[in-house]
């Protein structure tokens, strides 16, 4: 029988320690086939991701991301994924494209920085104040429970402040910041989730020993860390298959010869295999979060397996 899973039916029941181990076992498990398409302007995208894990099962997720949403007071992304069987076929599940993206997004970060960043890190930067970065919050409060100090950072201040109000009331520990370049030169994680098409967050501005988890970027033509940055980190990644010549935060600085792709040491699959990761405390690890159909596959397994 084909469930419909809404978010609002569903979020309560997950947790992210249990979609991060789901993104751990799932890479585990066969290498996988994946296809994405792109269609429409750049602003008004219709987004179709497919997948196909032995074991695991198929999953197809369409979404619409369109820019200007927010003014309208509606969402960026928009669509739904759906589920089935490995072994039949049978469509076991029609899941909200919100709940699959949330928990998937969030939980992609929290696994690179749970491999990469310093065990010690006390101080986590977010930059962005939108859907993304309030689930961040949520994920890394819940996986990294030594966290001293959040800061929010946005381009409009009034929503990083409007974020960290609505923290507050919850009763995390969430203040929005405006100086950029001092947030990030004092954070042990930064973690960078907007729309920016060219990069912000600056090399010269980051400190040894910190990790930088790179979200925003999903297209050709969007980056979030510039040259300097890339350059003086050690470069990791969620896939190769789905960064490297998709996502311009990669594809732009490998076309120009600033990186090559030698320069990305490994991604999740190298890592849970044994491949070395920060190496000194004093490493700057750069994780580019890349998001593909195959951690939308895996977590929609897991949402259908938690949500029955």
């Amino acid at each position: 029988m084909t469930r419909l899973i809404t978010y609002t039916e569903a979020r309560d029941r997950l947790s992210w320690a249990g979609a991060v181990e789901a993104l751990r076992q799932g890479h585990l498990a066969a290498r996988p086939e994946i296809d994405d398409t792109f269609l429409g302007p750049a602003d008004r995208t219709l987004l179709n991701r497919s997948c196909f894990i032995p074991g695991i099962g198929y999953g197809a997720k369409a979404v619409t991301v369109f820019d200007g949403n927010a003014a309208r007071g509606l969402d960026t992304v928009q669509g739904a994924m759906l589920y089935f069987a490995p072994d039949d076929g049978q469509l076991k599940a029609i899941i909200e494209s919100r709940l699959v993206t949330e928990i998937k997004t969030a939980s992609d970060s929290v696994l690179g920085a749970l491999l990469l960043a310093r065990q010690d890190s006390r101080h986590l930067l977010i930059c962005g104040a939108g859907n993304v970065a309030a689930s961040l919050i949520d994920a890394y409060t819940a996986l990294f429970p030594d966290l001293e100090r959040i800061s929010l950072w946005n381009r409009t201040h009034s929503k990083a402040r409007a974020l960290a109000g609505a923290c507050e009331a919850r009763g995390l520990d969430v203040v929005a910041v405006s100086d950029l370049e001092t947030a990030a030169g004092s954070a042990d994680i930064i973690a960078s989730a907007t729309m920016a098409r060219t990069p912000f967050l600056r090399g010269e501005w980051i400190r040894e020993g910190t990790h930088v988890d790179l979200i925003g970027a999903f297209k050709a033509d969007m980056r979030e860390a510039d040259d300097t940055l890339l350059q003086k980190a050690r470069l990791f990644v969620d896939s190769r298959e789905t960064t490297l010549g998709h996502i311009g935060e990669l594809k732009i600085p490998l076309a120009a010869g600033v990186i090559a792709e030698a320069d990305v040491l490994a991604d999740f699959r190298d890592l849970l295999a044994g491949a070395p990761g920060r190496e000194a405390e004093s490493d700057i690890t750069v994780f580019k979060n890349g998001g593909g159909a195959h951690l939308d596959l895996m977590i929609a397994r897991y949402i259908a397996a938690t949500a029955r």
